[in-house]
């Protein structure tokens, strides 16, 4: 009817304007000839004044029509060029929809009032699998997208609440089926659309496609749960920390409580204590070192060192790091280990190399090293060295009569007795079966003949243990040298003790030989 209406509105109009035209024309005629025929009676001027008279009516309807005319085609050209400028603006939309909706990397989709798809976008295309053509005017497709009625229901539920302008949607996580039936998670943001009058004339919804996303969160996760348990199952200590004078801790696993007695979170950024402090023996110097050269030749470092644990308790690490650059300046990462174990298995491998088995005294090999490094001192501080041989007397028989286990319990007796008998500063060793050697530093001639005399009588009026709860009593013979009178090296020196031991023997045992001061320029 309204079409209808707007139809009739310019016929009624056109024929409105040539109604007036005809009665004006029919006015003009017919009063302006009656005039004429009353102002001019002559007929010849009649006839020119008729003709002037049509004249004038064809210019003055031709000057009404220019009139009209003009004021139409200004109207017309006003509307024409808002025509133009209203199908600029449809254009600049359609291309804001092609370029900005349509070419969006997000899903974008309008619902009518009625929940009816409106708007699908290029994005929504891709992501579900459904075209606009089997989307637009209808609800169906959120069947199609959720299968599962209970999740259906509960996403219409939230669309009815945009419709009726009850909140909107910010970050709604939902599972969709695509068309190829596979499963895509999907982040929706969604408000209800306002018309110019204010009413709610229906919902846009933004979504994206959060699919790859999650599972890269799900696997970073897991990856984060593989490094959690392979960190807290460490050794030792893994660490990131500092370039600085405290270590300062950045991060620390939980071996942390194990290997230093510490929480980790009371040595990250040094919140109770610095790593620094924990190092002990001022061995931070050698670190410092250690990782200086290692950054200087771009290469990993190792260190061996000591820290104090919570505890108050030492013990040996190992060390094992680089330098790398990150957002933080210079920091370094690596692992420490508590070696504290094999530590004393090599200080326990390092005494059996050197100390005797039965009788833990140095052995051999050990008394000619020391004895070179104390002849060394003397040479070089021109001061007194003393050596003692000692040989039990008759030990073969305390073998052959009680056992070699009798021997061997008499043995370790005496080695301690003679050990806490000397100076802190003295060495006694085994050099072999029943022989023994006591290096006395800075002691003189006059001062090893005392000693040695001590030792004799101890060790005489000192029954010694057969192992079975009996003892039987023993008695030394003692050689002594002195440096340099009896010899410069350890070879003389050696010599001399052990031909004046010999001298004892000699002599009926239990007695102090003293090398001859001759021996001096024997040697020489």
């Amino acid at each position: 009817m309204e079409r209808l209406k707007g139809r009739l509105t310019p016929l009624r109009r056109s024929l409105w304007v040539v109604g007036v035209y005809l009665l004006a024309g029919w006015f003009w005629i017919t009063f302006s000839d009656y005039l004429v025929e009353q102002w001019f009676p002559d007929p010849e001027t009649l006839s020119r004044v008729q003709t002037y008279k049509g004249i004038l009516f064809v210019l003055v309807t031709a000057l009404v029509l220019f009139l009209a005319l003009m004021r139409q085609f200004s109207r017309d050209r006003t509307l024409l060029s808002l025509h133009y400028h209203q199908r600029e603006e449809i254009q600049q939309l359609n291309q804001f929809r092609e370029s900005v909706i349509e070419r969006a990397n997000v899903w974008i989709n309008v619902l009518d009032p009625s929940g009816r798809v409106v708007l699908w976008n290029r994005a929504a295309e891709e992501i579900s699998g459904y075209q606009r053509d089997e989307v637009l005017g209808s609800d169906e497709v959120w069947q199609w997208l959720y299968p599962d009625e209970e999740e259906r229901a509960g996403i219409r539920a939230r669309a009815q609440e945009i419709l009726r302008d009850e909140g909107e949607v910010v970050g709604y996580e939902t599972c969709i089926t695509t068309k190829a039936g596979r499963k895509r998670r999907v982040s929706w943001n969604s408000r209800s659309l306002r018309g110019q009058d204010g009413e709610i004339v229906g919902s846009i919804a933004i979504g994206q496609d959060v699919t790859d996303i999650r599972e890269a969160e799900i696997t970073i996760r897991h990856h984060e749960r593989q490094l959690s348990t392979l960190m807290d199952n460490l050794p030792g200590m893994a660490y990131r920390c500092l370039y600085d004078e405290y270590w300062t801790m950045l991060f620390v696993s939980s071996g942390c409580r194990d290997l230093t007695g510490y929480e980790p979170d009371e040595l990250v950024n040094n919140k109770r204590v610095s790593y620094a402090e924990l190092i002990a023996d001022g061995s931070n110097d050698e670190i410092v070192r250690a990782v200086e050269s290692a950054i200087g030749n771009a290469e990993p470092f190792s260190i061996e060192y000591t820290i104090i644990r919570k505890d108050g308790q030492r013990i040996w690490v190992w060390e094992r790091g680089r330098a790398v650059e990150d957002d933080d300046g210079l920091v370094l990462e690596g692992i420490i280990l508590d070696i504290s174990e094999r530590k004393a298995l090599e200080q326990e491998l390092s005494e059996l190399a050197t100390r005797d088995p039965l009788t833990g005294l140095f052995n051999r090999r050990e008394m000619t090293r020391l004895l070179d490094e104390e002849i060394a001192r003397a040479k070089r501080y021109d001061r007194a060295l003393s050596l003692l041989w000692i040989d039990f007397d008759h030990f073969k028989r305390i073998n052959d009569e009680y056992g070699h286990a009798a021997g061997d319990s008499v043995l370790k007796a005496t080695s301690k007795l003679l050990a806490d008998s000397v100076r802190s500063v003295d060495v006694i060793g085994r050099i072999g079966g029943e022989e023994f050697v006591v290096l006395l530093p800075e002691m003189d001639r006059v001062e090893a003949g005392e000693t040695a005399e001590r030792l004799l009588r101890l060790i005489r009026e000192t029954p010694q243990p057969l192992g079975d709860g009996r003892t039987v009593p023993l008695t030394i013979s003692i050689g002594v040298s002195v440096f340099p009178e009896n010899g410069t090296d350890s070879g003389a020196l050696c010599a001399a003790a052990d031909r004046a031991m010999y001298q004892a023997k000699s002599g009926g045992r239990n007695q102090v030989v003293l090398a001859p001061l001759a021996e001096q320029a024997h040697n020489s």
